[in-house]
């Protein structure tokens, strides 16, 4: 049996830090699901397909599949088979909202295991929102975002 692993956001849009951690966490599964997260709460830039579209032109290997989801992540989890969850921590204020959802992911899902990682040092900064504003007001993107990614947000914030 292969381990499965499930990293679920809303990916709008992926960016380097993402790319990190996809890349690493392969080290711990066979398969990792790369889930766009549907929230109801969100007004996200670009459409689900787009993202789901950006994340395979942005890490291209075969152990990597993504998918989408509307509702709990556990049932996804189990869906998929996954047994890890991925989650990325870039601040210390990250952790108190990702243990929380950890520790009510394994009471709904025991067999779903969560593991937090941390981008390299050189991206910890790095964020959907805070590359949607510097692409809202013209500012560098490169080693931001792929350059695909780069062009889709220079096409829905061109410059004033």
């Amino acid at each position: 049996m292969k381990n499965v692993a499930i990293y679920a956001g809303s990916f709008d849009p992926i960016t380097r830090g993402h790319e990190d951690l996809i890349r690493r966490s392969l080290a711990f599964c066979d398969r990792l699901v790369v889930a766009v997260a549907i929230n109801s709460t969100k007004q996200p830039i670009f459409s689900v397909e787009e993202r789901m579209a950006f994340i395979r032109e942005s890490v291209d290997d075969p152990r990597v599949t993504v998918g989408q989801f509307d509702g709990l992540l556990v049932d996804y989890a189990r869906e998929v088979g996954a047994v890890l969850s991925i989650r990325g921590l870039r601040a210390v204020a990250d952790f108190e909202y990702e243990y929380q959802m950890a520790l009510m992911n394994r009471h709904l899902h025991k067999g779903l295991e969560t593991v937090f990682m941390v981008p390299g040092i050189d991206l910890t900064y790095v964020s959907s929102s805070i590359v949607r504003e510097v692409a809202r007001y013209g500012g560098e993107l490169s080693g931001l975002v792929h350059p695909k990614v780069e062009r889709a947000l220079r096409a829905k914030f061109p410059k004033q």
